[in-house]
């Protein structure tokens, strides 16, 4: 009966170290394939990789909606792409703090995490407000 019981609790561990890696890798590794996907479609398309756009006095919300602009004028160019990549890779370790709260909240109980982690999401999410 023993033994049974460590086998059932072991189905029943969730390890929230391993779902934070997921989420930094997936991330990473969906921004790299956009970035290498944007890099390779301007190579091909101009012969080099020089690129002129400026993000200067812009927000991330200001960033992604010029970038999404460009979808809904059907002019689909690398940079679409590449903002795309950076645009993943700016917002991973925002998913990665939101997922913390969650866990904290619901599966933890730890209102003191969860209130720290809040904090820090909260912190996040207001600098993507500012230029």
């Amino acid at each position: 009966m023993d033994h049974r019981m460590k086998k059932d609790k072991k189905v029943d561990h969730f390890d929230m170290e391993i779902l934070i890696g997921y989420i930094l890798l997936a991330g990473v590794l969906i921004s790299s394939a956009l970035l290498a996907i944007g890099l390779i479609w301007h190579w091909a398309r101009w012969r080099n990789l020089r690129f002129e756009h400026s993000i200067v006095g812009m927000n991330f919300f200001e960033f992604i909606l010029s970038t999404l602009r460009q979808v809904s004028s059907h002019d689909t160019r690398p940079r679409f792409i590449l903002n795309m990549g950076i645009g993943v890779l700016m917002l991973t370790p925002f998913v990665r703090v939101l997922a913390s709260v969650f866990y904290f909240a619901l599966k933890e109980r730890n209102w003191k995490y969860t209130l720290f982690t809040g904090f820090v999401f909260c912190v996040l999410a207001y600098s993507l407000f500012l230029r």
